[in-house]
């Protein structure tokens, strides 16, 4: 070997060392841990990126709020219940964005600094990930159910559609509230939320059986949404108790129903 081809050839490794990383480099998918600031306080949450996702083309995003018993601070088992679960085992189904932000430990969604915190994660995957902002849904379990009814009423006009699994509106009465909670003083809360959630398409799901929270909430919230004239699907399960999330998610239509839904096709 000459001088001069041993000169390009370890100008070429050099290349190649430097260029490798750059040609290798993917963007991650699956479960990945984020945190957002809200004030001067830290939140951890994850985020769903599926596979095959590109920043060529904006993405569903979804917005899911977990139940009382995935309160804190670790950022992570928010993941395990619900729609996560539902995304283990179906991930073909759901072509979106999902976040998942973490409710404090003896907090409720509902209370105003906890839903900052949820949209704070929102907005804050939606720029990452080129979120679509005419495709944003929101669902949620148990509390999160709660929140999502709550989030819905402070933010008109934001979500594509809703999804609230076993909620409501007046939490049972056994249920503690913390002091700051924004609970509607409204004659009749659930009219309150449906004028707020106006023709935003929702579908309700709840466990006839439910012990923990009454399908009475759920029920109430259908009326008041048909009597305002809303966009409203109902499933209530026959014999089941307060989980009714892992059959509401494993729903055939579910994602297809959330995702075909578009804020433009309804102005």
């Amino acid at each position: 070997m000459t001088r001069m081809q041993g000169s390009i050839s370890f100008t070429l490794l050099i290349a190649l060392a430097f260029a490798t990383p750059a040609f290798s480099r993917q963007k991650e998918t699956g479960f990945l841990n984020r945190t957002v600031k809200v004030g001067s306080a830290s939140h951890r949450y994850q985020v769903y990126v599926p596979q095959g996702w590109t920043a060529r083309k904006r993405w569903p995003v979804i917005l899911f709020l977990h139940g009382a018993g995935e309160r804190g601070d670790d950022g992570l088992i928010q993941t395990e219940v619900g729609i996560g679960t539902a995304i283990r085992r179906h991930a073909d189904r759901a072509a979106a964005i999902v976040v998942f932000p973490q409710c404090l430990k003896n907090r409720w969604w509902p209370e105003p600094d906890m839903q900052k915190v949820a949209i704070a994660a929102l907005d804050r995957a939606m720029r990452e990930f080129n979120g679509d902002p005419d495709r944003v849904y929101l669902t949620g379990i148990s509390m999160g159910g709660y929140g999502t009814w709550a989030l819905a009423r402070s933010n008109p006009g934001r979500f594509a559609a809703l999804a609230p699994v076993c909620g409501g509106v007046i939490a049972p009465g056994r249920v503690r509230l913390p002091e700051n909670s924004e609970v509607s003083s409204a004659t009749d809360p659930y009219k309150d939320v449906a004028m707020k959630v106006g023709k935003t398409p929702v579908w309700v799901f709840h466990g006839a059986a439910d012990t923990v929270v009454p399908v009475s909430e759920s029920r109430k919230m259908v009326e008041a949404l048909k009597a305002g004239g809303g966009d409203v699907r109902y499933s209530e399960y026959e014999g089941v108790g307060h989980n009714s999330w892992d059959r509401a998610y494993a729903e055939a239509e579910f994602f297809t129903w959330l995702l075909e839904k578009n804020l433009k096709s309804q102005i």
